[in-house]
């Protein structure tokens, strides 16, 4: 059965641009931090590699850290009223609606110095009114709402014109650059395909789907196996850049997560909370990571940890980012071992 619900009743969505008077929101905090900045940014053409890049210059104007309080607990800027799970649009956007770019044409016609809008959407999702939560803390109901909320706004940001693809990630911790420790990720909506799942989509068509053959064989192997448990599947990937990085992934084949029935986004909240609690324990304290959610050939999840031992990060070297090649000091299999081992 197709899983329910509007963006307005499970995100608690709010723009933060203008009101109808075409005034600016207004709080306690300085006038710098509580008002969203314009969106003039631009995509640069490289002309070594062909690739976009977004030039996002206000975001270094930006407050590292609010001067009062925090902005997303009950009362603070973004949430004035009680909530579970929050949206709103983020005052200090990679990306900004417009007219739909074509960066596909521009890029075949590279010519010299080439740029475009930076069209898209930059959204915030606050995953609970507790600031001291995490996935690992806010129960399989907290997660499902997050993950209801993931949904609902995928669907509705994919609906507009200008939009082509849509990345819902969270950076977690300090040393990811996270500025504000209140639980909370975020979603990036796309006026082109970006080259990571554009990759993944070339190979799906030229291949088939590469999930639907590998989530059943890392079954059958079980090494690399973290959590087994109903549709999804959570394992280290055989090639794993990472380490201790993880994949998240539905046994069948589902495009994204609007597509997930309800039975579907039980089974994924379970298994972000239990992943985040494995990590947690790894250590013993509050891993830090980059996740991020791929849609597009075969929904799944990727959890990037930046530690690879206790108080030791994880470091992406002048040779990997050079070489394009990532060198993992962790191997897989031992990685997935302890990772079982956490619970």
């Amino acid at each position: 059965m197709p899983a329910r619900s509007s963006a307005s009743s499970r995100c608690g969505r709010r723009s933060t641009s203008t009101d109808s008077t075409g005034s600016r929101p207004r709080s306690s905090l300085r006038s710098d931090e509580a008002a969203p900045v314009t969106t003039d940014n631009e995509l640069r053409l490289d002309p070594l590699t062909l690739e976009w890049v977004a030039i996002v210059g206000q975001r270094q104007a930006r407050p590292n850290l609010p001067s009062e309080g925090c902005p997303f607990c009950v009362g603070g800027l973004e949430a004035p009223e009680p909530y579970t799970v929050r949206a709103f649009e983020n005052r200090w956007p990679a990306f900004g609606p417009g007219a739909p770019i074509d960066p596909d044409g521009a890029a075949a016609h590279a010519t010299g110095f080439r740029a475009l809008p930076a069209r898209g959407a930059a959204e915030v999702v606050l995953y609970s009114s507790d600031h001291t939560g995490s996935l690992a803390t806010i129960g399989l109901d907290g997660a499902r709402a997050v993950v209801d909320c993931w949904a609902e706004r995928t669907e509705a940001l994919l609906a507009r014109p200008e939009i082509e693809y849509v990345l819902v990630f969270e950076n977690r911790g300090e040393l990811v650059g996270a500025t504000i420790s209140h639980p909370h990720g975020q979603i990036y909506a796309f006026g082109f395909l970006p080259p990571v799942p554009r990759r993944e989509a070339e190979v799906a068509a030229e291949h088939g789907c590469s999930l639907c053959e590998t989530v059943p064989a890392e079954v059958v192997t079980a090494t690399r196996i973290v959590r087994e448990g109903g549709g999804w599947v959570t394992y280290v990937p055989y090639a794993s850049g990472y380490a201790y990085g993880t994949i998240l992934a539905p046994r069948a084949h589902v495009a994204g997560l609007p597509e997930l029935d309800d039975p579907g986004r039980d089974e994924l909240a379970a298994a972000l909370v239990d992943v985040v609690e494995r990590y947690d324990r790894l250590f013993d304290g509050e891993m830090p990571y980059l996740m991020w959610v791929h849609p597009g050939v075969h929904l799944h999840v990727h959890f990037a940890p930046l530690l690879r031992a206790a108080g030791l990060q994880r470091f992406v070297a002048s040779g990997e980012l050079g070489s394009g090649t990532l060198s993992n000091p962790v191997p897989p299999e031992l990685a997935a071992d302890a990772l079982r081992g956490t619970l």
